[in-house]
């Protein structure tokens, strides 16, 4: 039996609510959720499940309304918003399906924008961003703008920003949403590795079954419940 040690994603009777108007929105309603450390989680359910919103909780962008949401042993759900975008800046790698790329700066600038406010030398840097690229296998692209990259390296760029700060967990909506199949598969096939070989936690939204069939796990959301386990 696992110990709460074991898991890097704790959920507990987590809800989230809004106002649309003089409507109370309730997209995640006491939702129960463990992730292991290094686990590969694939998240599906229909547009309006809640999967956005729940990876908005996860990456620390949103607070939860209510419930407990403890993740590398920090209980969220108390933090300031001051405090949440400090820690997320070092525990999460958030990776869009459009890739959000600067268009006039490198692969490598690109890579390089998370960490420019951090407090370690340029040369460190440097030597992160070259690591996180070659790790990608775009070390001979690091210096190509993104329009002169295809969109599997874009992605690929994408991702590597993502894990230039050494984030413990990744969180990805739709990664491969926008690719054609080999550059998806290539995709797919390096979060694998992230997660096997290098220990990270994904938990990764995707409405293709065959996205899905990569992960370790697969949960489905329906209106803002878990409803299926894989």
């Amino acid at each position: 039996m696992m110990n709460k040690d074991d898991f890097m994603i704790q959920c507990r009777a987590v809800s989230k609510s809004y106002r649309k108007g003089k409507t109370v929105v309730t997209p995640l309603k006491e939702l129960d959720l463990s992730v292991s450390k290094g686990e590969f989680l694939a998240l599906m359910g229909p547009s309006g499940s809640g999967k956005t919103t729940l990876l908005n909780l996860l990456s620390g962008i949103d607070s939860p309304t209510q419930g407990s949401l403890i993740i590398s042993d920090v209980e969220l759900a108390g933090l300031s918003r001051k405090k949440l975008t400090q820690w997320r800046a070092k525990n999460v790698g958030y990776i869009f399906q459009l890739y959000h790329l600067v268009p006039v700066l490198t692969a490598f600038e690109n890579v390089e924008l998370p960490l420019l406010l951090s407090p370690i030398s340029k040369a460190e840097r440097r030597s992160r961003v070259s690591q996180v690229l070659e790790l990608v296998g775009l070390g001979d692209r690091m210096h190509h703008t993104p329009a002169e990259l295809s969109g599997g390296q874009e992605q690929r760029v994408a991702i590597a920003r993502a894990l230039v700060a050494d984030p413990p967990l990744l969180v990805a909506d739709e990664p491969t949403g926008d690719l054609d199949r080999d550059s998806a598969q290539r995709i797919l096939a390096l979060l694998k590795e992230l997660s096997s070989t290098y220990s990270k936690t994904i938990v990764m939204v995707t409405h293709d079954p065959r996205a899905a069939e990569a992960a370790d796990r697969t949960l489905h959301l329906e209106k803002g419940q878990l409803l299926e386990t894989v």
